[in-house]
């Protein structure tokens, strides 16, 4: 009985392709938000929700050596090795790959870890986890448009549509914190991703001290 079910993996629209030998019995699918807890004097520890974070998948199954029609999909499978190194071989290229599971997904998705190994009894064959996580094409336009504090952001297409991502070109290196200001809302002004805190942080703890939620009116901030 022909299974229904395909896993593919593709490079290059399709110029180099993997179908799976062995369907993995499961696939772990993780979809997050990126969230900052913020301290403040007067209402106490805040939770600010960020953007969406892109899907991650990831599953294990194994390149077996010969064919077996009660677990293999197909009978012209890879040498485990020659599967093992065209996956190794997208790695390398830097670009994203395209994971296709038929009837529910067919995304286009980087290489977070892939491991594999040869275990006792399973001679020839070779055992693997991947990890996948969605991957999202921009191109970038022209850079127009002025943000608060002389901060000039870059215009992209993401998917399609045109929006606002955290690429900045700072024409000043610095900014002045205001009453209300934390950390997170400066990083929306200067890069347009709260989620980018961190860096201002990282460049300014002689200023700031130990404690990032702490940071008062006046104070001037290094941009990096």
């Amino acid at each position: 009985m022909i299974n229904e079910l395909q896993f593919w993996l593709t490079y290059n629209n399709g110029a180099e392709m993997l179908r799976l030998p062995v369907n993995p019995e499961s696939v772990r699918i993780a979809k997050t938000h990126g969230y900052d807890d913020v301290m403040t004097t007067q209402l106490g520890e805040l939770t600010v929700i960020g953007s969406d974070r892109l899907r991650e998948y990831s599953f294990s199954s194994f390149f077996p050596r010969d064919y077996n029609s009660s677990y293999c999909e197909y009978s012209d499978i890879p040498s485990p090795q020659d599967a093992v190194n065209l996956i190794e071989s997208w790695i390398e290229t830097r670009r994203p790959i395209r994971l296709t599971i038929t009837g529910s997904v067919n995304i286009p998705v980087t290489v977070r870890s892939f491991t594999y190994e040869a275990r006792a009894g399973h001679v020839g064959d070779i055992f693997y986890s991947i990890s996948l996580k969605a991957y999202r094409f921009t191109e970038l336009k022209s850079v127009t448009e002025k943000a608060a504090d002389g901060v000039l952001m870059a215009s992209a297409y993401v998917s399609g549509q045109e929006t606002r991502v955290g690429v900045a070109v700072p024409l000043v290196s610095s900014y002045t914190v205001k009453e209300g200001d934390n950390l997170t809302k400066i990083a929306h002004i200067v890069y347009v991703d709260g989620d980018r805190w961190p860096e201002i942080y990282d460049a300014n703890k002689v200023t700031i001290g130990r404690n990032p939620n702490l940071i008062y009116a006046g104070q001037v901030l290094s941009i990096p």
